[in-house]
């Protein structure tokens, strides 16, 4: 489907859909799309790097956003995240922002979210590619339905799971919480996007780090240490 290695503990979760013409028709499209010279982002490789570095049993909180960075260097297959030492997208300061409003930390000095992912922390885009320079490019194209596929598999855990939903797209994906969800095992967090376009109207002072915490905290899951070394989140 999309040349890349399924990491083990969603392989049973995503085995089906991946074997659905949808997602064979989604991997020849984005070899074309290479193959005609087009630059996709995230590289091959790290396409599904959200997965592999948040197994399915380890997961605690949801993060969804869009589609990822469409600038060079950015992208590199979790949500919101840049590697170390690329500066932080406009979004992510505005995370950050709300992270020191919410919590009263300090912001991390990288804008490198595997700190996060390592705490169960699944950093999920709604659309898994882009093309660069064009943001929302590759929406339709079949990654919906493996983005749901991961969704379902969380929530059908049965384990008490924050879902933190970032704009529109993420939103989309409500529904399928709160419709497998039996008996309000999960908390559903709702926003607008941080983007710079939507952040004040509503996204600053939702304080999604802090309810996330105090949820898991209170189903015995313990809690996220969303700031920066040295600081208790």
């Amino acid at each position: 489907m999309t040349a890349e290695a399924i990491p083990d503990s969603w392989r049973d979760a995503l085995d089906p859909v991946l074997a659905a013409p949808e997602a064979r028709r989604l991997g020849g499209w984005l070899r074309s799309e290479e193959e005609s010279g087009k630059q996709v982002f995230p590289p091959r490789g790290q396409r599904l790097a959200a997965l592999a570095m948040t197994p399915l049993d380890k997961v605690r909180v949801v993060i969804l956003g869009q589609d990822p960075y469409h600038g060079p260097g950015q992208a590199h297959g979790l949500a919101f995240s840049v590697r170390d030492g690329v500066r932080l997208p406009p979004s992510l300061v505005n995370i950050y922002k709300e992270l020191e409003s919410d919590l009263g930390v300090h912001a991390p000095p990288s804008g490198n979210l595997e700190r996060w992912a390592r705490q169960g922390v699944l950093l999920l885009n709604n659309t898994l590619t882009v093309e660069s320079g064009l943001a929302g490019s590759h929406a339709g194209r079949g990654w919906d339905a493996i983005t749901d596929a991961c969704v379902d598999a969380v929530v059908k855990q049965g384990l008490p799971t924050v879902f933190i939903l970032w704009g529109s797209h993420a939103q989309k994906k409500a529904s399928r919480v709160k419709g497998l969800g039996a008996g309000g095992h999960h908390l559903v967090l709702q926003s607008p996007h941080p983007s710079p376009l939507s952040a004040h109207r509503g996204f600053f002072g939702s304080r999604p780090f802090s309810q996330a915490n105090a949820f898991l905290e209170r189903h015995g899951r313990g809690t996220i240490e969303w700031g920066g070394e040295g600081d208790k989140g």
